[in-house]
């Protein structure tokens, strides 16, 4: 029996009949010429003979009662590999465009509580790619207490194989399962840790404080402090600002606006969601970045920025500001005592959507994204995980959803999320049936109602955006925007390229 951490458990907390906290993997593979491959009963019994490494499929929340404490995870002694594992199709043709709209329906439900937080669609149908080998497609979602994006990347390396028709692995489908606790031993535990957790508190408040101090000299906090000084007023102010510097230094880096400017996707999410996919090929993506100075993250928020300002700009509602976008970090050093649970944080960055030309909009990413690392730098984001425990759960709960439904009617914190995950390198296998996509599907949540994730598989950038479908039932356009803007920059940098020479 293991306990959720308060960042697990916050996941759990924040979603309602609207907005649903699970992540998901849509991977499209290529049928082998194997005529007796069927891709349902092949997966089915790929997760069976695995599911010994297999940890968060395995098992299911156990509540403490009036919600004293965070729940806890056990190995499900009911589980039924049957209610998890589940067959779809599209109808003909088999387009891209009918699987986008076959996921985006499949992920706009809860996961069931009584069982294991995950489902995986095997979706039959797909027609082949240019031509070639007719396709399948499996959707596995999976709730996000139970891993982050790293975590599931890790996952999905263990559910499938590095070559083609590997035998099972040894030990296949043996684990066992335990009991669920009494509830006088989850009381008993809820009030021990009820005492721990002022002194947690004082070590955690500690180490916060030794972070911001390393920190001290970097420009960043300078800079965030003389925003807040600044913004004084009144005799207070008066004093605090004697002496202050009226020029600042231009090398100094700016922070992102305070507040995001209002977009037709800042709004309360329903429960209908949108969900397309495109790819880049991942070695031009480098080259592009390459031979402008630039690294693949910068690359990814350019093209995000210049698809949205495109987007908007069709609307006729692109802002002034810059919008803003929160964006994922991994906290994951490769040493941690528990791999399956949430080690993961954020920063904020600009999105270049108030710069016109393509690579001025690179180099702006460039820029935000450096500052956005020294302010996450600067701050005790790595404490993250472990402040989401301190709080006595049941009131933890209320306040998150006293702030989710706040902030339906409050600023948006930030306008979007986007994410850049790495995945394999090498391709993936389920028998004979090799992976051509690794294509991630993320959540939204009030009152951010667009999700840009992009995930690196061998060869090539797989983009995912989500996105609530009464917000923009229009993400289809979105996504060829990102595309175009990947065009125009390509071509900007080869046109800069050519001047120089």
């Amino acid at each position: 029996m293991k306990q959720l951490s308060g960042l697990d458990s916050a996941f759990l907390d924040l979603e309602d009949d609207h907005q649903f906290l699970h992540v998901s993997q849509l991977l499209i593979l290529e049928r082998p010429d194997d005529p007796d491959f069927a891709p349902y009963p092949a997966w089915r019994r790929q997760l069976a003979d695995r599911l010994h490494q297999l940890e968060p499929l395995r098992r299911r929340l156990v509540e403490v009662p009036f919600g004293l404490d965070h729940p806890y995870w056990i190995a499900d002694p009911d589980f039924d590999l049957d209610f998890h594992v589940r067959h779809s199709a599209v109808p003909p043709p088999g387009t891209d465009d009918q699987l986008d709209q076959l996921v985006g329906r499949l992920i706009a439900a809860p996961m069931d509580r009584e069982h294991p937080l995950w489902v995986s669609h095997v979706i039959e149908g797909l027609a082949g790619e240019d031509g070639g080998a007719d396709r399948f497609a499996i959707l596995t979602m999976i709730h996000h207490s139970a891993v982050d994006g790293a975590a599931g990347a890790d996952l999905l390396e263990l559910m499938l194989d590095d070559v083609p028709d590997a035998e099972p692995p040894s030990h296949a489908g043996e684990w066992t399962s335990e009991e669920p606790p009494s509830t006088a031993g989850v009381l008993a535990r809820a009030a021990a840790h009820g005492l721990r957790r002022p002194a947690r508190g004082l070590l955690l408040a500690a180490r916060a404080g030794q972070s911001v101090a390393r920190a001290s000299r970097n420009p960043a906090v300078i800079d965030l402090a003389d925003k807040v000084r600044g913004s004084l007023r009144g005799p207070l102010g008066s004093v605090l600002n004697v002496g202050r510097e009226r020029d600042p230094e231009h090398d100094l880096p700016r922070l992102p606006p305070l507040v995001t400017p209002p977009t037709p996707f800042n709004a309360p999410v329903s429960r209908y969601r949108k969900f397309v996919h495109r790819t880049l090929p991942l070695a031009e993506v480098k080259a592009v970045g390459k031979e402008a100075g630039a690294t693949i993250n910068d690359v990814v928020v350019s093209l995000c920025g210049g698809g949205l300002r495109r987007w908007l700009l069709e609307r006729g509602e692109l802002p002034d500001q810059p919008l803003t976008a929160m964006i994922p970090v991994s906290l994951r050093e490769g040493d941690e005592d528990e791999q399956w649970t949430n080690r993961v944080s954020a920063t904020v960055a600009a999105l270049p959507t108030d710069i016109d030309d393509p690579l001025a909009r690179l180099g702006a990413a460039h820029d935000a994204l450096r500052v956005a690392k020294q302010v996450f730098a600067a701050l005790p984001g790595e404490l993250t995980p472990d402040a989401a425990g301190l709080g006595v759960p049941a009131t933890v709960t209320a306040v998150s959803r006293a702030l989710t439904r706040w902030s339906t009617v409050a600023p948006a914190p930030f306008n979007t999320v986007v994410s850049n995950v790495p995945g394999p390198r090498e391709p993936l296998y389920l028998g004979g049936a090799q992976m051509t996509h690794y294509i991630p599907v993320s959540a939204v949540a009030d009152p951010v109602g667009l999700n840009i994730t992009v995930q690196s598989y061998v060869d090539q950038l797989d983009i995912g955006l989500l996105a609530c479908a009464e917000l923009m039932p229009d993400l289809h356009t979105l996504a060829d925007a990102v595309v175009e803007e990947f065009e125009a920059l390509r071509a900007a940098v080869r046109g800069s390229g050519n001047d120089a020479g």
